[in-house]
């Protein structure tokens, strides 16, 4: 008979490492943000599929468009990443909501993205294992 495993049981050990592990993982995301917003955002539409110099349309875009007499409050990238990353990955969310996150807290938006894009990204293995027994 072949034996299916699909999680292991965990020790205490075990899951304080996970606790202690998912939120490294969280503030290493934020700190790389915040040190190197540019660098994060770049990274994070790479991890995605897309260009990675996208993002700087986000940091030149606005300043160009000033230029010519047009105000930008908006960035593009950021709302138009957040709404991929909703569709992509059937995030609940409207795009009010998207307009509003982008505008208030861009580095929140983004980072929140990366964790999404960086969640979907693992993969799970099923291992199975079949065990012959002679029986005498």
């Amino acid at each position: 008979m072949a034996t299916v495993v699909v999680q292991q049981p965990l020790g205490k050990d075990r899951m304080e490492m996970q606790i202690i592990s998912h939120y490294v993982h969280f503030w290493s995301s934020g700190c790389f943000a915040y040190w190197c917003f540019p660098c994060f955002t770049c990274a994070t539409t790479g991890n995605f599929g897309e260009s990675t110099c996208l993002p700087l349309l986000d940091i030149f875009g606005p300043a160009l468009m000033a230029a010519f007499g047009i105000g930008l409050c908006v960035p593009p990238v950021g709302l138009a990443m957040r709404v991929a990353v909703r569709y992509k990955y059937h995030i609940g969310g409207s795009i009010c909501e998207d307009i509003m996150m982008t505008c208030c807290c861009i580095w929140c938006s983004w980072c929140q993205m990366s964790r999404e894009i960086k969640a979907r990204k693992k993969v799970v293995r099923i291992f199975r294992r079949e065990h012959n027994f002679e029986e005498n």
